[in-house]
């Protein structure tokens, strides 16, 4: 059994922001999958679907970022899964936007969340599903720009970076980490979106 955890923070208000693209590939993938990632259990709101051949849950804790390794390390112990069978998809302000990065392991990078799953599950060997967030210009604010909700004007190139995203995720659980890698971790061309610091519009 795979586990699919998108890291984000519980809450309207963090919706369409590049810190939560990964419940937003989560809610995709249960679209894709028809089913809603309603069901509480173990810190997370979670759905069981299938992913092509392979039955997956879908977990998004509701432990906010900095303490997702809480509901991680439950998950593994619930369902006797390993390191092995994690799949964490999380936002990556390094990495330029638009671009996802496909690892089977490696350091955390400065991302809090993955340091907080690292340290609960003792392990960095688990599959990642970065997805790059840096803007174009410098930013004075990088956690507001990280927490604050993607333009309405600049949401439909945002969907189509979920949506790709989503389909790396389906390739990992279908036929493994290497032959996705090598298909998604191209360089992509930029996508339009947030380029300056991120605001709400009415």
């Amino acid at each position: 059994m795979k586990l699919v955890v998108g890291l984000g923070n519980p809450g309207p208000e963090y919706d369409f922001s590049p810190h939560n693209l990964g419940f937003a590939v989560v809610d995709r993938l249960a679209e894709r999958g028809a089913v809603r990632v309603t069901r509480p259990q173990a810190h997370s709101l979670c759905a069981r679907c299938r992913l092509g051949e392979e039955e997956v849950w879908l977990v998004k804790p509701q432990t906010y970022m900095n303490r997702s390794g809480i509901a991680v390390r439950e998950w593994l112990d619930r369902q006797d899964c390993g390191p092995q069978d994690l799949i964490i998809i999380a936002d990556d302000l390094d990495l330029p936007w638009g671009q996802i990065r496909i690892r089977p392991k490696g350091s955390a990078g400065g991302h809090h969340g993955l340091e907080s799953v690292m340290e609960a599950i003792g392990s960095q060997q688990f599959t990642r599903v970065r997805m790059g967030v840096q803007p174009e210009r410098e930013v004075e604010d990088p956690v507001r720009y990280l927490l604050s909700p993607v333009g309405r004007a600049r949401r439909a190139p945002t969907r189509t970076f979920i949506e790709r995203a989503a389909e790396a995720v389906e390739m990992i659980v279908a036929v493994g980490t290497p032959q996705a890698m090598n298909v998604f971790n191209r360089k992509e061309p930029p996508l339009e979106t947030a380029s300056q610091p991120l605001e709400r519009e009415a």
